[in-house]
């Protein structure tokens, strides 16, 4: 599920990748048990992927959401407004992320 009224930008994002075939093949390439995953990288390292927007794109936090538990859907970054290709899953509840990742989503 995308929480498109939440972060529309972000969720083209995704959605647009995704339509591109740029998700296609890639691995989880970040993985820590009780934490997260990570992907969307098509490099497979972790330093690789861009947006739909070309280069990177700014976040957008939302009060309503939080990373609450297992199965949040959100945006990798190296910092604010900063955001690509990478994206991340959580295993577990992980509220020191609020205000720092744009979450967009859930997996169920």
């Amino acid at each position: 599920e995308l929480y498109y009224r939440h972060a529309p930008r972000t969720c083209q994002n995704f959605a647009g990748l995704a339509r591109q075939g740029l998700y296609d093949g890639t691995i989880f390439h970040r993985v820590i048990a009780d934490f997260m995953i990570q992907g969307g990288d098509p490099t497979g390292t972790g330093r690789g992927g861009e947006s739909i927007y070309g280069g990177k794109f700014a976040d957008e936090f939302n009060e309503e959401l939080h990373h609450t538990g297992a199965g949040i859907l959100s945006m990798a970054n190296s910092g604010p407004a900063t955001n690509g290709s990478q994206f991340f899953i959580t295993l577990a509840p992980t509220p020191w992320l609020d205000g720092k990742h744009t979450i967009f989503g859930r997996v169920s």
